[in-house]
């Protein structure tokens, strides 16, 4: 039931004007991270303000919280809350171990897998310490996620001794207890940290990601309801299904996605950010009608979503070809350094720092390790990743490996059939890279290597070499 106005009153007075602000903005659908550039104070005290907040008003969930802020028709004040993404509690680690250390250990581990869901799966993440406060059992987990309102719950178990760790986690759902992924890691004991942070990112790198298997059941329940009750996020899923085939017709339904979700809620950054990382793709591809329009909405999408949040990873690997598109190397490489700071652990932003390394800015030699450590971390390596693989491997002089990794892309993909027309060309198989060449030519009409080469773009000197040389022996248009 929904407080009543005079309900509402009473609870609101006794909260101090800070923590209303922080409660308003935080009904209205804004992250931590925006609350505390909006108010000047950092995430984690947003989240100790919403602790206090919860407890004063006497609510559970985001739901509860917001129906203190509608107005007189029921509707939220500041925002549609129909609109935001289905949230997520990861319940404290269970360790079944008596020594203390290791009961740190599954502490500071869930901490982790908190904090970096929260920034890379872009659903909001119950904080840890409120769920840490809730002290449940296994068996009140469900009950506790339909008390949080949350989606799905994130729930482990370890066993250690001083030789290995053994830790099983699953993903169920909140409204039913039904597992929806479930996984086991057994590690040798070395070193602790470096322990801790490997399984944080395997975790990671298997639930988030454009096939992960947060984004697989979210598309799978998208596609179940009528397009006319889609909301921002159900928008987002499929836009990013969309733009991962690398096709013509896959990157406008992409961008039409992405641009709906951000009609919903303008201050979606990660919206923002792939929706740059679309247009980059219809740029290099030859899909939109000129490369300057591709190029304004490309820098339009990478800054609205940098504005928004500055240490999102995928704005800037995208301001690091767009920097370059305009000539300016020195920009495209601080781009560099901040996406890499920002997105070292997140397997979906590797393979593009992989290609930028070998095709854009700085050191080729770097490209190979940042793209076979995206593989280690996401072991279910979507097609494109693949495609990445074989333009780093091309830029190496690895034209076999290449041809390999290509092989396993996306096969509609113009920029996937050029670099496997240069692959062979540099093989001296000019029979198949004409055969390649003809395909490409016939079927991506207005796709040129020059295009390919100003809308990426390539920079390298090296590579831009290969590239051109490689076109003139398979006569690439």
């Amino acid at each position: 039931m929904l407080p009543s106005d005079a309900s509402k009153a009473q609870a609101l007075d006794a909260l101090s004007a800070r923590e209303r602000a922080v409660a308003e903005k935080f009904a209205a659908g804004l992250t931590y991270r925006e609350i505390g550039k909006a108010l000047f104070i950092a995430p984690t005290t947003v989240r100790t303000h919403l602790a206090t907040i919860y407890e004063k008003l006497g609510v559970r969930n985001k739901i509860g919280l917001a129906a203190h802020f509608t107005d007189a028709s029921g509707a939220p004040s500041e925002a549609r809350l129909s609109d935001a993404a289905p949230m997520l509690a990861i319940f404290p680690i269970e360790c079944l171990n008596s020594e203390e250390r290791w009961r740190r250990f599954a502490d500071g581990l869930s901490s982790d897998i908190t904090i970096d869901l929260a920034r890379y799966a872009g659903l909001p993440v119950i904080a840890f310490h409120t769920m840490k406060s809730l002290g449940s059992k296994p068996a009140d987990f469900a009950a506790d996620g339909k008390a949080l309102g949350v989606a799905y719950i994130v729930s482990g178990q370890l066993r250690a001794d001083d030789q290995r760790v053994r830790l099983t986690i699953e993903l169920a759902d909140a409204r039913n207890g039904v597992s929806l992924w479930r996984e086991r890691y057994d590690r040798p004991v070395e070193d602790i940290f470096a322990l801790q942070d490997s399984l944080t990112e395997s975790i990671i790198n298997e639930l988030v990601g454009s096939y992960g298997t947060l984004a697989t059941v979210g598309r799978n329940a998208v596609r179940r309801k009528p397009p006319t009750s889609l909301r921002a996020y159900d928008c987002y899923l499929l836009a990013i299904e969309q733009h991962t085939t690398v096709s013509r017709s896959g990157t406008a339904e992409a961008i039409r996605l992405f641009s709906r979700a951000l009609e919903l809620d303008p201050t979606f950054a990660n919206a923002w950010a792939e929706l740059a990382y679309a247009y980059s793709i219809e740029a290099c591809n030859g899909f939109g009608d000129d490369l300057p329009t591709s190029i304004e909405n490309w820098r339009t999408a990478a800054e609205t979503a940098l504005r928004l949040d500055p240490s999102d990873s995928c704005a800037h690997a995208c301001l690091v070809n767009l920097r370059a598109c305009v000539g300016d190397l020195d920009g495209a490489e601080r781009a560099y350094r901040c996406a890499f700071e920002y997105g070292s652990h997140h397997a979906g932003i590797l393979p593009l720092l992989a290609g930028c390394r070998a095709l854009v800015v700085g050191d080729p030699s770097e490209a190979i390790p940042l793209i076979e450590r995206a593989m280690r971390l996401n072991p279910l390596a979507p097609p494109w990743y693949f495609g990445m693989q074989g333009r780093v491997l091309f830029a190496a002089d690895r034209h076999e490996e290449a041809i390999a990794a290509l092989r396993r892309s996306l096969p509609e993909s113009p920029d996937v059939l050029m670099f496997l027309a240069l692959a062979h060309a540099a093989m001296g198989e000019t029979g198949e890279a004409a055969r390649i060449a003809a395909r490409l030519k016939a079927d991506f009409p207005s796709f040129s290597v020059e295009r390919f080469i100003a809308g990426y773009p390539v920079k390298n000197p090296d590579a831009l070499l290969a590239i051109r040389h490689g076109a003139e022996l398979a006569r690439l248009p």
